[in-house]
């Protein structure tokens, strides 16, 4: 992959010092959960110094490491969007409508001066005796080692590996003769012109590439083991339309629009649980008119599993079902015998010819960047430990975290954490607390750990392939998570900060 990578800003510049740099609140990540972050530090505390550390080379997180054709949200932007900042664009937005929207809050709130890029973190320790965390940086555009200094560390790296996608490796693969590439490492002079392309997957991504691609190869198939849940909401809400054709207030326009697309989802999350065969025969009723004429539906897309057990995937307008009618892209729901030369053999027998191969196979969820932790000189096993609400680890002082939502649009839950988190900067303050840490009461002694996420209620691959390096959940509050976002919006707002699993020292 050709990458071009811009040379840093002579302000990030002349700020680097091979000496230890301390700053009040260090933010990990300047993606849409740590500019979130810097936001509500910015508001609540103008006088706390911070920095932004983010590994990459630029802005953004997800939505600049995927650059794929047609790359987009999957959830809509007025809940993706935040509660600070109204979106005014279409419901479902491109990378770069994102981009520019976070370069918007970046630029409002005069955080660019605030962002180091290059800088990754790889290591972090605390030390109770001076009450700081002392954490270790590379900085990628020159190899320096920089160590930064703070008194409370605010994870926002996202949850997977940038760099290292998953790629199974299937049986045959060193014999074909065509390419074989991963969203997200796309080559920047990919042309599929022509080509006959085979897209392995069928989630988020793949619903999102092969409309994009269909429109200039020769053909687009989707290999699929087994498959998922859709929906094909309009491009942009019939809501927000009659509202802006009243000229009513971006502010209140995007107020109100947040608020009918949580009621919507928190009834699908809510249907998912009490009411799964109802949402299975809605969800499926909602494609047939979409697809072609008489199209295999309980074979290529009656998933596996009850509705919402996996994200369902968004496809605005219907386009991956437009361009399965249009003859431009078809499915194969089968098992993976082997790469050919020209092709994929399925378990059928059937040859899936190939040019290209895109394995639309996701990613592996890395424990807060893989950073190397410590305590007091002793290293940190997170899958010893257990959440604080979804938001600090037991036994981890002075550090927060940020994980959004599965079901509902990641950055609800970067409002509500980020509120949680100054108000018990807030407490601390108040209090002239410089220390507090998440700490098992006795009467938590015995308590049940859970994995990270109940299969039962989550069960993504990505997730069941990852459960062994992640921290464990309890069996009662506060030491879960995974909690639905209508349930949240009432619990974290009055969640008591001072019920004796927060530690003040």
């Amino acid at each position: 992959m050709t990458t071009t990578i811009a040379p840093a800003p002579a302000q990030e510049r002349r700020s680097d010092r091979s000496e230890p740099q301390h700053v009040d609140v260090l933010v990990v990540g300047a993606g849409v959960s740590g500019i979130g972050a810097a936001h509500h530090l910015r508001e609540r505390f103008p006088d706390r110094s911070f920095v932004i550390l983010d590994a990459q080379d630029n802005r953004g997180g997800t939505w600049w490491t995927h650059r794929y054709p047609g790359v987009r949200s999957d959830s809509d932007l007025f809940t993706y969007g935040y509660r600070f900042k109204p979106w005014r664009g279409p419901s479902i937005a491109a990378g770069e409508e994102i981009l520019g929207y976070l370069d918007e809050v970046i630029a409002e709130d005069d955080l660019a001066g605030h962002i180091r890029y290059h800088h990754r973190v790889t290591a972090a320790s605390w030390s109770t005796e001076n009450r700081r965390w002392t954490v270790e940086v590379t900085r990628g555009d020159t190899g320096e080692q920089l160590r930064f200094i703070t008194d409370f560390l605010w994870m926002c790296q996202g949850y997977y590996n940038h760099t290292r996608p998953h790629r199974p490796h299937w049986e045959g693969m060193d014999r074909f003769q065509g390419l074989v590439v991963h969203p997200q490492q796309w080559p920047e002079d990919l042309d599929l012109t022509g080509k006959r392309i085979v897209v392995i997957g069928s989630g988020s991504t793949a619903a999102t590439l092969i409309p994009a691609i269909a429109r200039e190869a020769e053909h687009v198939t989707m290999l699929q083991r087994s498959p998922s849940y859709f929906l094909a909401p309009p491009l942009t809400h019939e809501l927000a339309v009659t509202l802006r054709s009243l000229d009513i207030p971006e502010d209140w326009t995007h107020e109100i629009l947040r608020r009918a697309y949580s009621a919507e989802f928190n009834e699908l999350a809510r249907l998912s649980h009490e009411a799964p065969d109802e949402l299975h025969t809605f969800l499926m009723e909602s494609m047939r008119p979409l697809l072609p004429e008489g199209f295999d539906i309980d074979k290529h897309f009656t998933p596996r599993y009850r509705p919402w057990q996996q994200r369902i995937a968004i496809v605005p307008e219907g386009d991956l079902f437009a361009a399965l009618r249009e003859g431009k892209a078809s499915i194969v729901t089968d098992t993976i015998e082997t790469f050919t030369e020209t092709g994929i053999r399925v378990g059928s027998g059937e040859e899936v010819p190939a040019d290209v191969v895109v394995s639309a196979t996701g990613f592996d969820l890395s424990a807060f960047g893989d950073v190397d932790f410590s305590v007091d000189g002793e290293p940190v096993a997170f899958p010893e430990r257990v959440t604080w609400r979804g938001i600090m680890i037991s036994g981890v002082p002075n550090m927060a975290y940020v994980f959004g939502y599965f079901r509902h649009s990641w950055t609800l839950r970067v409002d509500l954490v980020c509120d949680l988190v100054i108000r018990m900067l807030t407490l601390m303050q108040d209090r002239g607390a410089t220390m507090v840490v998440p700490t098992l009461r006795p009467e938590d002694a015995g308590m049940q750990l859970r994995p990270w996420s109940d299969p039962e209620n989550f069960n993504a691959g990505y997730v069941l392939r990852s459960q062994h390096v992640l921290f464990k959940q309890g069996d009662r509050e506060p030491w879960t998570h995974m909690l639905e976002h209508a349930q949240e919006a009432e619990i974290l707002p009055k969640a008591d900060l001072e019920d004796g699993t927060l530690v003040y020292r």
